[in-house]
């Protein structure tokens, strides 16, 4: 019943902000930061001109409140349409991020640990020459590849019915070396992740996601980047070739959905940060596993927990972070834990930014 309150109390809260927050407006600021936005504002439209970026958006949040939300050129570049704050983006590899709550979810809920091995909830996954536990999968350390780019499986424009199905893509391959030995960043793992959850719930990893993940954190404009579905505001993607801006490539997501296939908005991405720095979704004890860089067998710390990159800056300070790649999309998401401070940026072209850049921004909201 706590939990229960606790939750709800959360809900009504994100009900009432989303109230206050047209999320069809192009801007909202919070006027205690204006002057900083305003700053921001500069930082942004260089980069926009600098990486001939389309459409971008961004979200600022501390522990209780959104203090801005901004869209900037155009979502749909033909018809003129603007960028607003519910302009959904693909997200890329931040849907990761997602699935790696819904493993903390599982983990709070007694449904799982980072322990147990993928056959206990993956039957039709073969057995490998060294078992695979679930927090190798979610901490890239478990040997499985990643895509094959050079027989176009990133730009798979196949509908792929079933998690299933989807594995049956590297199911057979040999594990690039022993768990736990080495870090390599996979989204195929995080789609083996998927099936885990299925076979942890015996519910669709999709509608876990949107009934259990989702729904409780109030992400209304996150959703799976379905090719035949009218998705309102969802932007056009783009790509640049000689210089010029272009369509992007037509591909299909439904191969990787828990690693690569969602579609956000920076406001949702800001707003999933703030239900972790309060605690209202996952107990404070699994965030930290989240936040906790894994240990490889020889000692050595990779820079990833579950689902989170884990960095210090310049100043000492710890910040925690994912970014995402994606035909037509790039997005980032940066969390200064200690300080409350979350910061979100999504984009409508195949493009390069990362810590760096955002990092820039939120030395502005902290100072």
């Amino acid at each position: 019943m706590k939990y229960f309150l606790i939750i709800l109390g959360f809900m009504i809260f994100t009900e009432q902000l989303s109230a206050q927050i047209d999320q069809s407006k192009v801007i909202y600021v919070n006027q205690e930061y204006a002057k900083k936005a305003k700053q921001a504002e500069k930082l942004i439209d260089s980069l926009m001109q600098k990486a001939k970026i389309p459409g971008l958006s961004i979200t600022v949040g501390t522990n209780d409140k959104i203090i801005w939300s901004q869209g900037f050129g155009y979502a749909d570049l033909e018809n003129k349409v603007p960028v607003r704050i519910n302009s959904k983006f693909r997200i890329g590899s931040l849907s990761k991020t997602l699935t790696a709550l819904a493993i903390g979810k599982l983990i709070d809920n007694k449904k799982l640990t980072l322990k147990d091995t993928v056959q206990k909830f993956v039957s039709y996954f073969p057995q490998k020459i060294y078992p695979i536990s679930i927090g190798d999968l979610a901490s890239h350390t478990a040997g499985i590849r990643d895509y094959n780019y050079r027989n176009g499986e990133y730009f798979s424009d196949k509908n792929y019915k079933s998690i299933q199905e989807s594995i049956n893509i590297f199911k057979d391959d040999s594990l690039l070396f022993e768990p736990k030995t080495k870090y390599s960043y996979s989204t195929y793992g995080y789609v083996l992740l998927s099936a885990v959850i299925e076979g942890a719930t015996k519910i669709k990893f999709i509608d876990f996601m949107r009934d259990s993940i989702l729904t409780p954190m109030n992400l209304k404009n996150t959703t799976p980047d379905y090719n035949y579905d009218i998705i309102k505001h969802r932007v056009r993607f783009y790509d640049e070739v000689d210089g010029k801006i272009v369509n992007g490539y037509y591909v299909n997501n439904s191969n990787k959905w828990a690693g690569g296939g969602y579609l956000s908005t920076s406001y949702d991405l800001a707003l999933m940060a703030q239900n972790l720095l309060n605690n209202q979704f996952l107990s404070d004890s699994t965030k930290q596993l989240l936040w906790t860089p894994v240990t490889l067998n020889n000692g050595d710390k990779t820079n990833y927990g579950i689902g989170w990159r884990i960095d210090t800056d310049v100043k000492g300070r710890r910040y925690v972070h994912h970014g995402g790649s994606s035909i037509g999309g790039r997005s980032f998401l940066l969390v200064y834990p200690n300080e409350g401070l979350a910061i979100a940026v999504t984009s409508n072209l195949s493009t390069n930014f990362d810590q760096t850049f955002v990092s820039k921004i939120a030395e502005l909201f902290i100072e």
